[in-house]
C-alpha cells in the first residue's frame, strides 16, 4: 500500500518539532514507505566508520539521519512562512500544490 507524503525531493521545509525545532533546510531523500524524510543539516547523528581498505581513514562521522515527515512543513517561497499545503485543480486537469495561505503555486 503506498503512503504518501506531503513533501518532495528540492522542498525548503522548517522542522516544526523535536530537539532541532526552528531549522530549516533542504529535502534531500524521502521514504514514503517509512514516512520520512532527510532534511540537509538537520538531525546530525554520529556515524562509526571502521577502514575497509589500507590507507583509509576510519573514525567518526557526522551524516543526517531520517526523521519523520510530520514534523516538517513546507516553507512557502512567497510568504516566507512555514505553511500546509493545498490542493488546486487546474484548467487542463493537473493537480499543483498550494500555500494554505496565500495561494501561491508550490
Amino acid at each position: 500500500m503506498n503512503k504518501k507524503v506531503h513533501v518532495k525531493t528540492g522542498d525548503t521545509v522548517m522542522v516544526i518539532s523535536g530537539d532541532d525545532k526552528g531549522k530549516k533546510g533542504k529535502v534531500m531523500a524521502v521514504s514514503p514507505k517509512e514516512g520520512k524524510v532527510i532534511v540537509e543539516g538537520v538531525n546530525m547523528v554520529s556515524k562509526h566508520v571502521k577502514p575497509r581498505r589500507m590507507g583509509e581513514a576510519g573514525g567518526i562521522l557526522k551524516a543526517e539521519g531520517a526523521m519523520y515527515a510530520s514534523k516538517v512543513q513546507i516553507i512557502c517561497p512567497r510568504c516566507k512562512k512555514p505553511t500546509r499545503i493545498g490542493h488546486k485543480l487546474n484548467e487542463d486537469g493537473t493537480k499543483s500544490r498550494t500555500c494554505a495561505k496565500c495561494g501561491e503555486i508550490l
